[in-house]
């Protein structure tokens, strides 16, 4: 047996079910949208009526949709890596923009906020990725006691 079945057949091993508690893509998206938010209507201010409908669909979504992956959902807003990434999100999100502000190089136009957005998007989708994969972990650790 090589290595690299061997590593796939222990995480498969210890992880049954957890496959199916994964958060969907579409929830990073919405997350990487919300995290951009803020830039995206310094951009573009007109999209306000998007954004709005965007977070209906996704409390929607969330609730109906999710119902299998509450308890990793617990798992998560327990954890304190969790309220880590969001005050890490949160402290990048003003201290970046604080520090370009006091070396004179403040985001003021579309591009560097259309930047910005995306920054904050992809850092927020690997941040919420390796959270779960960190709380997937702990639950099925929890599962085989």
């Amino acid at each position: 047996m090589s290595t690299i079945t061997a590593v796939q057949a222990t995480d498969t091993a210890e992880a049954p079910g957890m496959e199916e508690m994964k958060l969907p893509v579409w929830f990073f998206g919405f997350e990487a949208l919300f995290a951009s938010a803020y830039d995206l209507l310094k951009a573009y201010p007109q999209v306000w009526p998007a954004l709005v409908a965007l977070v209906i669909i996704n409390i929607t979504l969330s609730l109906t949709m999710m119902r299998k992956r509450l308890r990793l959902a617990k798992a998560l807003w327990r954890g304190k890596g969790t309220r880590k990434v969001a005050l890490g999100l949160l402290a990048l999100r003003l201290g970046s923009h604080v520090a370009l502000g006091a070396l004179g190089a403040a985001v003021t136009s579309t591009a560097g906020h259309l930047v910005f957005a995306l920054a904050m998007g992809a850092v927020t989708v690997v941040l919420l990725a390796y959270t779960q994969r960190t709380a997937l972990r702990a639950l099925a650790a929890q599962n085989a006691v």
